[in-house]
């Protein structure tokens, strides 16, 4: 099935701590996930497909930070095929949010090693392929978006694997624990990519003239 992006698409101002994407509009919860896995387990009907329209802003918005727009539903399309490939054998060892968030990942950087001819890069080695160009496209008028817009471009000038934890925490909003879980490292090295991913966006961002205060104001 088609991954179709969802409407926004840009960091919030505050977003680099802790940005937690909103379920799509009208989507209503009628199971929780374990109960979800079971119907799908038992190929109830419709249960593939509550689990994507529960999870497929996320993914998406995952996959577009990672790879880019032009990549993105390519890649949020291959993660949903491993996640309805492996669903028969999961045994909820982990939730079933990290365990896709898992799958998600790995899908969009096995898909960054394709497009680079490279190895798979690492969160140990964050300077193992070349960063994704940024998209250019018109500012909007209003400052916050313009702010925001510029933001979403610093995010694609970092490194594979700084750009990979800093989403994970700062925008998706997860815990280091998970983030060790889905990216399978320890959870001294996720905290310590975290704040040099930081630092690095800072630096990016300061070279455009944009400081702290400037996004605590915005």
């Amino acid at each position: 099935m088609a991954v179709k992006p969802p409407h926004t698409t840009m960091l919030g101002v505050t977003a680099i701590e802790g940005l937690h994407l909103a379920p799509a509009e009208g989507t209503r919860v009628q199971l929780d996930d374990a109960a979800l896995v079971a119907a799908i387990q038992r190929t109830d009907p419709g249960s593939r497909e509550a689990l994507y329209h529960r999870y497929k802003r996320r993914v998406y918005g995952l996959a577009l930070r990672i790879v880019g727009p032009s990549d993105a539903e390519e890649v949020a399309q291959e993660a949903f095929i491993r996640i309805f490939r492996g669903l028969p054998k999961f045994r909820g060892d982990a939730a079933l949010s990290t365990w896709i968030y898992r799958l998600a990942v790995n899908a969009a950087l096995s898909h960054r090693t394709r497009r680079a001819g490279a190895r798979l890069p690492t969160i140990d080695d964050p300077q193992a392929d070349k960063t994704i160009e940024a998209q250019p496209a018109a500012e909007p008028v209003q400052g916050d978006a313009v702010l925001r817009a510029r933001l979403e471009r610093a995010l694609v000038r970092l490194p594979t694997g700084y750009r990979t934890v800093i989403v994970l925490h700062d925008v998706e909003g997860l815990e280091h624990e998970e983030i060790a879980s889905i990216l399978s490292c320890h959870v001294g090295t996720s905290k310590s990519q975290l704040h040099k991913a930081r630092a690095r966006l800072r630096q990016i961002l300061a070279a455009e003239g944009i400081t702290a205060s400037a996004l605590e104001n915005g």
